[in-house]
């Protein structure tokens, strides 16, 4: 049989009955459409929760409070509460081997107002150099200077979500006044939008001079964090080495086990965050992908259901000289043809899906080529797999028997 006639056979096959081939194609359709679409909500999560964490800064090392269960381990359920950390600790960082620039932060939210509205944000106490370790650009004005953290002044640099909440959307918050927990600050500075969502949402924050925050509002030299910029990406180590061995040495600590804080460095957050959100497409892929087993097993049955109704035809086609192989050829490409339709279908339906989601949700999708490459393997996997078998049997049919059948 030659290749032409092959595919007109096949054609005719499919055709013969478009309701049936249409009803088993919607499963593969279904199937594919759905793992295209779990797999790009997987996929955006992991890119946006990776940026979320690059935006607070490059090249850096989180030293929080708390006693921690080994080195470098995240810190037990008494985080936060903990005042371990102090000013004294930061100074005494910014002699560290590998280190470029360091800026402790204090941080408390409170009830702001100003003429007339309020808002509930995040107020951090730090110095200048929180502006470079965190990778911070101003908007308009200024970020407060090392003689007014010195001078205690009440200065404030607010975030674009806070000047919304406070004076509207584009107005010019420099010069207004803010008030925080009863206290006057003049709004000196606003920050460039970085997005994001929630508490950690950087453009619903306000900075203050950290000897403000201490003298004025929190009390005490204890500080939330010490962020820690090092030199340059190959340093990161270094750094990281430099600064546990200071701060030990600092609280006279000998067992790293029993230290009272936690060295994080922005890699192995995100190399934690990725490996989480790998696991969670992972999940949200085989959910969707038992569909495709089910839109395959529909496949064999339809197969199945063809060569019972072609006996007779498929006994002809031996009797005039058809090959086993030309029988299963024709079955088989059936099976094929019907997933790949399917496929082809189920991707282009997946990405709009994908689409859609961005769009009318708000949810960060990110379609890979290599997501839509597997989906077609696999739709063409799944022809191969579940039409072998009816193939197979129409093939092995006897002539006699299947020119007798009713």
């Amino acid at each position: 049989m030659k290749t032409a006639d092959l595919f007109e056979e096949i054609y005719l096959g499919i055709s013969s009955n478009k309701a049936r081939s249409g009803l088993t194609m919607l499963g593969i359709v279904i199937g594919i459409a759905s793992v295209i679409a779990m797999l790009s909500i997987g996929q955006g999560a992991k890119a946006q929760i990776e940026s979320n964490i690059q935006s607070i800064g490059s090249n850096l090392l989180m030293v929080s409070p708390g006693m921690q269960r080994g080195f470098g381990s995240t810190v037990s359920a008494g985080r936060g509460s903990a005042q371990t950390l102090t000013l004294e600790d930061a100074t005494a960082l910014q002699g560290a081997d590998g280190v470029g620039a360091v800026a402790p932060d204090t941080s408390k939210r409170f009830q702001v107002t100003a003429k007339g509205t309020n808002t509930n944000t995040q107020v951090i106490g730090t110095t200048p150099q929180y502006l470079t370790v965190r990778s911070l650009a101003m908007d308009s004005g200024s970020f407060f200077t090392e003689s007014q953290v010195t001078s205690r002044s009440k200065v404030a640099v607010i975030g674009p979500t806070v000047r919304d909440d406070l004076f509207g959307e584009g107005s010019n918050p420099i010069g207004q006044q803010i008030r925080i927990n009863g206290m006057n600050f003049n709004v000196i500075g606003m920050t460039v939008a970085k997005g994001g969502s929630g508490f950690s949402n950087q453009d619903d924050m306000i900075y203050i001079p950290i000897s403000a925050m201490s003298t004025y509002l929190n009390g005490g030299d204890s500080v939330s964090t010490i962020s820690v910029q090092a030199a340059d990406q190959a340093s990161m180590t270094l750094a990281q080495d430099s600064v546990t061995a200071i701060l030990m040495e600092r609280h006279h600590i000998s067992n790293a086990a029993l230290a009272d804080f936690s060295v994080m460095n922005q890699s192995d957050i995100v190399s934690a965050a990725s490996s989480v959100t790998n696991t969670f497409t992972l999940l949200l892929a085989s959910i969707a992908g038992i569909s495709l087993l089910v839109g395959g097993i529909g496949i064999m049955n339809m197969m199945l259901t063809n060569v019972t109704e072609r006996t007779r035809e498929i006994g002809l086609r031996q009797a005039i000289g058809a090959e086993k192989g030309e029988i299963v050829g024709q079955f088989l490409g059936e099976a094929i043809m019907l997933t790949l339709i399917g496929g082809g279908i189920g991707i282009m339906l997946g990405y709009g899906i994908s689409l859609g989601l961005s769009k009318f949700m708000s949810l960060t999708t990110q379609v890979a080529w290599s997501s839509v490459g597997m989906a077609f393997g696999v739709s063409a996997a799944i022809g191969l797999i579940f039409g072998y078998y009816p193939a197979r049997r129409a093939s092995r049919l006897n002539p006699i028997e299947a020119l007798r059948f009713e």
